[in-house]
């Protein structure tokens, strides 16, 4: 769940003293900026949660979201979109354009933000509508653009669910009929994030697999070539030279699955995903045989046993021993959503307690 939703349906909700707060999102940005699009915060007059990246570009944003709650109601101290260059102004040195979305939340949105999230506690995605030229109530759809939540006229919308809008961004800026804008933003539910590396037989083989299943794969290889030319919507592909780079460059909660070409290849990649820390999963192709040779010269490394203790080779799921390309997926596939689902568990019996740590600078 994430933490500007907990803490904004807390503050909006909370019996003792209900609060009203500003949502900062990141609706667009051109060139380099500090957060990607549909990042959020959440300000109050005494504090914030969440980020959009820190620096001075935050912390005009919480001036500016303050000052829309200090002053008297207006369209302008309802919603807002600004523009910020990341330049010498503002002391980043990103260099691109950030437009950010100002809201105005009272408890009387409270329903609302409730709706969504429940919506993503059951893994359901939602786009959030929101009218940034009038102050029509804010809405929620679904991913055939039919309204959830919200009362109000809706724009024409694309179909939302798309692999052509997904991949124009979490958070878009639309134009109705009448000129109107319209934040257009992804509220999507959390999927767990495979790295695979390796473009072979087996590893094309469970990007098959993966496709209609509710996660989202970063597929690696230096050889562009081995790549099909159609891929799943929830894949997206790295032809890199430094497949290292995007093992440090990965989220924390990522999972790993290392099956290259070159056993080189497949040790370094090993050494750098046992050295990092937020690693949920880490899966090496190979035999019994060929872990013990991996542990040995890890261990030689520096990679402490603990660590390697982690690394799960030979993969799948016990009881299927076939070497077919699409049985190993068959098995691996299993294997990753007893593991994606074991954690999605532990995250919801967890949440109470982070809502709870959420408010408790207020």
């Amino acid at each position: 769940m994430s933490n500007w939703l907990d803490a904004l349906t807390t503050l909006i909700t909370q019996p003792a003293q209900t609060t009203t707060a500003i949502l900062v999102t990141v609706a667009q940005v051109e060139g380099s900026g500090p957060r990607e699009p549909g990042a959020k915060m959440v300000v109050t007059a005494v504090g914030q949660f969440d980020t959009i990246g820190g620096g001075h570009l935050e912390l005009q944003a919480v001036r500016i979201a303050r000052e829309m709650l200090d002053e008297g109601l207006s369209l302008s101290r309802e919603r807002r979109l600004q523009r910020f260059s990341l330049g010498p102004s503002l002391g980043q040195c990103c260099g691109g354009v950030v437009h950010l979305a100002f809201e105005r939340v009272t408890p009387a949105a409270a329903d609302y933000f409730s709706f969504l999230q429940r919506r993503l506690r059951e893994a359901e995605d939602s786009w959030r509508l929101v009218a940034l030229d009038d102050a029509a109530p804010p809405a929620l759809c679904d991913g055939d653009g039919e309204r959830l939540h919200g009362p109000g006229r809706l724009p024409t919308l694309p179909s939302l669910s798309t692999p052509s809008v997904n991949a124009l961004g979490a958070c878009l800026v639309l134009r109705d009929d009448n000129g109107k804008r319209w934040l257009l933003d992804a509220c999507l539910a959390t999927r767990p994030l495979l790295f695979l590396f390796g473009a072979g037989h087996v590893g094309a083989a469970i990007v098959r697999a993966l496709g209609d299943l509710p996660c989202r794969v970063v597929w690696i290889d230096e050889r562009e070539e081995m790549f099909p030319d159609e891929l799943p919507a929830n894949v997206r592909v790295e032809a890199t030279d430094t497949p290292e780079a995007i093992v440090d460059g990965a989220p924390a909660g990522s999972s790993f699955l290392v099956m290259t070409h070159n056993h080189a290849l497949d040790q370094r990649l090993s050494a750098q995903i046992l050295q990092r820390d937020g690693v949920v999963w880490f899966g090496l192709i190979g035999s019994k045989s060929k872990r013990m040779q991996f542990e040995h010269r890890l261990h030689e490394r520096g990679i402490a046993l603990e660590r390697l203790a982690d690394m799960v080779c030979p993969i799948g799921i016990p009881g299927i021993v076939g070497k077919e390309p699409a049985v190993i997926a068959a098995s691996v596939t299993a294997q990753l959503l007893q593991v994606w689902e074991q954690i999605a568990r532990q995250q919801q019996t967890a949440a109470p307690q982070l809502h709870s740590q959420l408010v408790s600078p207020i």
